[in-house]
């Protein structure tokens, strides 16, 4: 068939498939140089290999062992920054029964709230110490229950935040907005960002000995978030449940919650300003 009917039929001619061949040829080539330097790149950045052992606590209910800490050997030069990155590490090549929870990555979620290196803090947001002489040490939240390895029961922590009515209470609604000044808005700042990641609350001692009554850190942050709520109408009623000496008064400012939390924020301050509005009779 001449090269006029195969075009006029719509195939492609001779000098078609040959401009086709050349062009795909061309992109093999790219595609395989590509390949090429990828596989001859040095995986960390060009950096000789670095080990750094870790020592991460395990425990599984369904089997019959002890907890016990286990330690890895981890190429910090071939891992990401971050403590959450080693862990990830340890999962994707050397033990995927590893146990832990993570979200976000980016501090928000508080998934990856664990004990690191002796102090609460978020996986995500902590920094490995690249001392490859220091053991890391990655432990549960402490004085919780734990469910598998690293993952703790929230079930209590939850519940606390529950008892607080954690939203906006008004005697009456409708379809028009709830005004607040800015001012007022401003009163909440140091409030609204807490992540509820419980890295305060597992810190205070108070709280390790009566998690049953005593609210903790991060539960009356939050209480006092929609307290000081200039848009909120059960004030009142906010401050007397939580006039007791157990929900409230077993904090002794001790102030390791606002050492450890990853937002910055100071949970003992927002306790004191309870105090202070239930002994003055209004938000402070």
């Amino acid at each position: 068939m001449s090269a006029l009917a195969r075009r006029s039929l719509g195939m492609p001619t001779s000098s078609m498939m040959a401009c086709i061949t050349t062009t795909t040829e061309a992109l093999q080539a790219a595609a395989a140089a590509a390949a090429s330097q990828t596989v001859t790149a040095s995986p960390g950045l060009g950096k000789a290999p670095l080990f750094k052992e870790f020592s991460v606590y395990r425990w599984n209910p369904d089997g019959d062992d002890k907890p016990k800490y286990a330690t890895y050997k981890v190429d910090i030069n071939n891992c990401g920054p971050m403590m959450l990155d080693v862990l990830f590490k340890i999962k994707d090549e050397q033990d995927q029964t590893l146990a832990f929870r993570r979200s976000c990555r980016e501090g928000i979620c508080g998934s990856c709230a664990m004990n690191l290196d002796g102090q609460n803090g978020l996986a995500c947001l902590c920094k490995v110490n690249r001392d490859p002489a220091h053991v890391g040490q990655v432990a549960p939240l402490p004085h919780m229950f734990v469910v598998k390895d690293l993952v703790v029961d929230m079930a209590n922590f939850y519940a606390q935040y529950k008892s607080i009515k954690p939203f906006l209470q008004k005697e009456k609604t409708g379809d028009l907005e709830h005004y607040q000044s800015k001012d007022s808005r401003a009163k909440l700042d140091g409030l609204y960002e807490c992540i509820l990641c419980a890295c305060c609350s597992t810190s205070c001692p108070s709280y390790w000995w009566n998690s049953d009554k005593y609210l903790g850190p991060a539960v009356l942050l939050q209480a006092y978030r929609w307290i000081i709520d200039s848009r909120d109408d059960n004030t009142a009623e906010r401050m007397a449940q939580l006039d007791d000496a157990y929900k409230l008064y077993r904090c002794k400012q001790i102030m390791n919650c606002a050492t450890v939390c990853p937002k910055g924020l100071n949970p003992g301050k927002a306790i004191s300003k309870i105090k202070k509005s239930i002994h003055a009779g209004s938000p402070q």
